[in-house]
């Protein structure tokens, strides 16, 4: 995998500045682009002080051999609905995590990622682009190289990667549509929960009723949610801040007989391909659990 940039004006001086400007590389990753030899002036390694003149081509060789030695490999199946010398994305069930952890040493996302990648000998450190909660299912990017993965995560902070959400919330929704905007902030004595608080973060969630429904028991209604933000939780706590908890959020909600989890599944993303500069857009189904939520109600 490599990028290409072939000089046509006086608008950059040096190599460098093709480098930051015109790709955005880190510092960090320069670093290790100039201590492997992976930059090229005309077919031939360069310095990055060296002048540039129309008709220049630069290259930049990113197939970095990286391993995550301290994520054990386990064979879990994966559901891959998107994969390509840049990316690995997969639709995460319910009930498991992305990251290992003292408690999930060995069955996490990652550690099924890194069975996969030993088996098809794919030589890449486990860097997961998005983050979804160990009950919430949907959409889990991988970035298989470190230019990928901050690409990506620039697009998220300019809004450029677009990340959508179906809910099933408690009770019926008023509004058709609307904009949550309340900054969240950790809650005090906790490491987990968080809260809507003045002196948090600025966090907007935009959202959309898809249908309200209704039994004889209960009312619950199917809600799409668009993130402007990205904080920990919050889709979840912006929920429960407009008074309707998502169905089984035990965290910020209730318990339900109806689901084992929260009822929240990320089912849509769309970003500009960091290597083609295509727009790729991937949509995925409601599962199985949210599926049968639904088809106990009525409209």
């Amino acid at each position: 995998m490599k990028l290409e940039y072939i000089v046509k004006d006086n608008k950059y001086f040096n190599v460098k500045e093709i480098l930051k400007s015109y790709f955005e590389i880190s510092d960090r990753l320069l670093l290790k682009l100039k201590r492997n030899q992976k930059i090229f002036l005309n077919n031939s390694p360069t310095y990055v002080d060296k002048e540039v003149v129309n008709g220049d081509i630069i290259n930049v060789f990113l197939d970095f051999q990286e391993e995550s030695e301290n994520i054990v490999p386990t064979n879990m199946h994966l559901n891959i609905i998107f994969e390509d010398d840049s990316l690995l994305i997969i639709n995460k069930s319910a009930g498991i995590p992305i990251h290992p952890s003292i408690l999930h040493f060995n069955d996490s996302l990652s550690n099924a990622v890194q069975f996969y990648f030993n088996v098809n000998k794919i030589k890449r450190k486990i860097r997961p682009v998005n983050r979804l909660d160990k009950d919430t299912s949907g959409i889990v990017i991988f970035a298989k190289n470190e230019y990928i993965q901050e690409s990506l995560i620039k697009q998220m902070k300019s809004n450029i990667f677009k990340k959508e959400y179906y809910a099933i919330l408690e009770g019926n929704l008023d509004k058709v549509s609307g904009i949550i905007d309340a900054p969240i902030s950790r809650k005090e004595n906790s490491i987990i929960e968080r809260e809507v608080n003045s002196k948090g973060s600025k966090s907007i969630t935009h959202f959309e009723l898809v249908k309200n429904l209704n039994n004889s028991n209960n009312k619950i209604c199917l809600v799409r949610f668009i993130l402007e933000t990205g904080r920990t939780h919050q889709i979840r706590v912006h929920s429960k801040y407009i008074g309707h908890p998502i169905l089984g959020d035990s965290l910020y909600g209730n318990e339900s007989r109806l689901i084992s989890r929260q009822a929240l599944h990320a089912y849509k993303i769309s970003f500009i391909h960091p290597i083609s500069k295509e727009k790729i857009c991937i949509e995925i189904d409601l599962p199985d659990d949210m599926k049968n939520v639904l088809n106990m109600f009525s409209n």
